[in-house]
């Protein structure tokens, strides 16, 4: 098996002044999303034991009905992929409702790439400091039900169902009223809402599903405001620059709030910017207010030397791999520094000893997950370009592979060119396949486009993706035992999950 490498310092000298530090926009792994699939005995077995216990299907015949029935009538409606660009049909929902979204402050993240990875940063950075949380990220790994967690945990299966039966009426009283019903996406932002409520939390963790001012998460006064790398995807709704996007992301931003802000490229930095100046917002920017001060690669992860906006914190062991997770974390710590009022109301820095616990415990699956052993199998929902490039990096700086297969399964709206150009670099072969959704690129099609990347020598084609694990992990196996070849299952979010279940993975 390859493990990571704990001998590989950064590239940066630790000693370098923090005005040197953080000069380069670093590209963000993306969200993860996957559907819900059948698993299947494969010769693989289960890898080291990081990565998280995902909710199952309820185990009580009932409740699993239940739940079925739920997910049934959600997928009845407008799916996360059809949008009409507005918030009046959850503001509706909202007011119906009671406002419960006013009930708790919040944090509300946007960005392209490490939404999710950084919510759960703050999470556990909230939680770590006996604050109760709700945390409301999309899409799902393995079970819809995570996309609403209290406390660190997803609710269960039976809140879940109570939750959506509690706003189902008010659901279709709004459903009635409006030219359309209300979508997949804006019930289930309206279930979070009222489920932090109900609770009730101290603050709520909320990510964007798409874009910013007209997201349906976006009818929070979040006195918080994140945002993540912005690079090109989503271009036929958001933009075809990064200052376009940045354009529609930056109505997170309210009026008076803090903004942190992760490197951007230029054209968007400007444009959140102005936005922050218009509202009278108050931004703290990395590689200037905050950033990176050094990072070591250590077995299992990293550890960082992080400057905040209340002071510098050192020996904070990060249990996840790539420099772009580091910079996840810099900005999930000053975004809790900020909720707290440090480097404004409040002098001094949080406390040290539980800043480290809180990062520490900190696990995101589906981001350069190892999931399997001899050989190494590692998972990386990678689906664009810039998140591509960060695995890529993160992969080469963590592990010793001599030989690394690429398993890839991409959807069809996304920049697939760009995708495997960014892999050719370290893929030996690489095996393409698809997912089981209707939004998954045809294998022949994708593997059209991996011949002239790739060359036909290092193209193998397996539509199912169980044969594709099966045809990667032949490849690697070729090897002997003991020479490090590893295996990479990326190229779509719901490739990733489809993968972790047949892998075994609960």
């Amino acid at each position: 098996m390859s493990e990571p490498r704990p001998d590989r310092p950064d590239a940066s000298d630790p000693d370098d002044t923090f005005a040197e530090i953080v000069d380069e926009a670093t590209q963000r792994d993306p969200d993860l999303a996957v559907i819900e699939a059948g698993s299947r005995t494969l010769r693989a077995a289960s890898g080291p034991p990081r990565a998280e216990e995902l909710p199952a299907r309820p185990a009580d015949p009932e409740v699993d009905k239940a739940l079925r029935a739920v997910e049934q009538e959600l997928a009845g409606r407008w799916g996360e992929t059809k949008l009409e660009p507005s918030v009046t049909r959850i503001a509706a929902l909202m007011d119906v409702l009671g406002e419960p979204q006013r009930a708790y402050p919040s944090i509300h993240i946007t960005g392209t790439n490490g939404k999710t990875s950084t919510a759960r940063m703050i999470e556990a950075l909230l939680g770590a400091f006996d604050l109760r949380t709700g945390r409301y990220t999309s899409p799902h790994v393995q079970s819809i039900t995570e996309r609403i967690s209290l406390d660190g945990a997803p609710v269960d299966p039976e809140r879940f169902i109570s939750t959506y039966e509690d706003v189902k009426p008010y659901v279709e009283m709004v459903d009635a009223q409006q030219p359309y019903r209300l979508s997949f996406f804006e019930v289930l932002t309206g279930m979070a809402y009222a489920a932090f409520a109900d609770a009730p939390v101290d603050v709520a963790v909320v990510e964007v599903g798409m874009g910013g001012t007209w997201d349906a998460t976006n009818v929070i006064d979040a006195s918080v405001a994140v945002v993540t790398p912005i690079s090109l995807d989503h271009t036929d709704r958001l933009g075809n620059t990064p200052g376009e996007i940045a354009t529609e992301k930056s109505g997170i931003i309210k009026q008076g709030a803090t903004v942190i802000l992760a490197q951007q490229p230029v054209d968007a930095a400007q444009v959140m910017l102005k936005k922050a100046v218009e509202v009278d917002a108050t931004v703290a920017r990395e590689g200037m207010e905050f950033g990176v001060v050094s990072r070591e690669i250590a077995v299992g992860g990293q550890l960082l030397t992080l400057r905040g906006l209340g002071g510098e914190y050192d020996n904070i062991f990060l249990p996840l791999y790539g420099a772009h997770q580091a910079h996840n974390a810099v900005v999930a710590l000053c975004a809790v520094e900020a909720f707290f009022g440090v480097g404004a109301e409040q002098p001094g820095a949080l406390d040290a000893d539980i800043v480290r616990a809180a990062f520490a415990s900190v696990i995101s699956p589906g981001r350069l997950e190892v999931v399997r052993s001899s050989p190494t199998v590692v998972l990386d929902a990678a689906h664009n370009p810039a998140g591509a490039r960060a695995t890529a990096e993160g992969l080469s700086e963590a592990f010793g592979f001599s030989r690394l297969i690429g398993v890839v399964g991409a959807s069809g709206d996304k920049d697939v060119r760009g995708l495997l150009e960014a892999f050719e670099p370290i893929f030996a072969e690489v095996v393409v396949t698809q997912n089981s959704t209707e939004r998954a690129m045809d294998a022949d099609a994708l593997a059209a486009v991996a011949v002239e990347v790739f060359g036909h020598d290092r193209v193998q084609v397996e539509p199912r993706l169980d044969d594709a694990l099966e045809a990667a992990i032949t490849l690697a196996e070729e090897e002997d035992e003991y020479a490090g070849a590893g295996v990479l299952v990326t190229g779509s979010v719901i490739t990733v999950g489809e993968a972790r279940l047949l892998l075994g993975r609960r």
